[in-house]
């Protein structure tokens, strides 16, 4: 036992290391090849963030360890809400910006519901259902792509118009952001992603080796331990932004992660193989999943005030999420 929990510690530690690493090596190779800013906070920031999920996602199917999968990806949309969103808020209320408001939290909630809905069809995920979810991950990649042309459109007329502070602004966000050379860049997103698959492989196969010993079901293992260790990344980007002032990319990593989680991470142990759940479980499961993101909207949406998450609706989310791991650690 005492062996699987520190394989379990050096997993998580690798798999933030290694996600720092692979997002630092991708955003900076991005950049020398002269792709725009706006494309690769869409792309490189939002995968790096999530790829400890996809990878352990990944790997736990390929071991036959579907469960795990999927409570990685119900548990870390769980824990990036209620944990990483609801910590940042109490420290630094967060103002969410129209964009995150208007365009991409309505996704989250429409992908919420179609993955309870998909869970619900016979409480089993199936090889259509991924494509399904796939094909949403398309529609989502597609309209944030236009939305992204228009906003770099708006911004090549401002600065050809002679808006010089946005000029030096995007000319000084670029520069901090490319600090790697093109070799340093290379080097080190593919040995971060290397880095990655190692850290996962210990991370998985530690915590079956935990789940056979303790006699607890993987889903529950994958909904705590794993949930919380592979959102380890959102919340060091989600304070750090917040920290910076730079309320949009905090929740807007919080809304992309989660996108990301149930579209790009769920859908893998559907394609390799499927995954039941029992109908009590996706009630438990699920459902806190989906009353989080609802809390989230609304909070959003305002209530009559300025659109943001205050340091008592931060409270409430922590505290929402600290109910549900204990109930889970008690009936585990």
């Amino acid at each position: 036992m005492t062996l699987n929990l520190i394989l379990i510690v050096v997993g998580f530690v690798g798999l933030v290391w290694s996600a720092d690493l692979f997002l630092s090596g991708a955003a900076s190779t991005a950049t020398n090849f002269g792709i725009p800013k706006l494309v690769i906070g869409l792309t490189v920031v939002s995968l790096g963030t999530s790829a400890p999920e996809i990878v352990v996602a990944i790997i736990a199917s390929q071991e036959g360890s579907n469960l795990l999968a999927v409570g990685n990806a119900i548990g870390s949309n769980i824990a990036n809400i209620g944990l990483v969103l609801g910590l940042t808020a109490i420290l630094i209320p967060v103002t969410i910006d129209s964009n995150a408001r208007n365009k991409q939290l309505p996704w989250l909630l429409g992908l919420t519901v179609l993955a309870l809905i998909l869970l619900a069809n016979g409480s089993a995920l199936t090889f259509n259902d991924g494509i399904i979810l796939l094909l949403g991950l398309m529609l989502v990649i597609y309209q944030i792509w236009n939305d992204l042309k228009r906003e770099d459109e708006i911004y090549v007329k401002k600065i050809v118009a002679g808006d010089q502070s946005l000029k030096t602004q995007l000319d000084s966000e670029i520069a901090e952001l490319a600090t790697l050379s093109k070799r340093k860049g290379l080097l080190f997103t593919l040995l971060g992603l290397g880095l990655l698959l190692v850290s996962a492989e210990l991370l998985v196969y530690a915590a079956i080796n935990v789940a056979v010993l303790l006699g607890i079901s993987e889903l529950i293992i994958g909904l705590t331990v794993v949930a919380i260790g592979t959102s380890l990344p959102e919340l060091a980007a989600t304070i750090g932004a917040a920290i910076k002032k730079q309320e949009d990319i905090a929740v807007g990593n919080i809304i992309g992660s989660n996108i990301l989680n149930i579209t790009a991470v769920l859908c893998i142990p559907a394609l390799l193989g499927g995954a039941s759940i029992e109908p009590s479980q996706l009630v438990r499961d699920g459902g806190t999943m989906l009353a989080l993101t609802i809390l989230l909207a609304l909070f959003a949406y305002g209530f009559g005030k300025k659109s943001e998450v205050t340091r008592l609706e931060g409270s409430i989310l922590l505290v929402g999420w600290v109910i549900y791991t204990a109930y889970l650690i008690n009936n585990a």
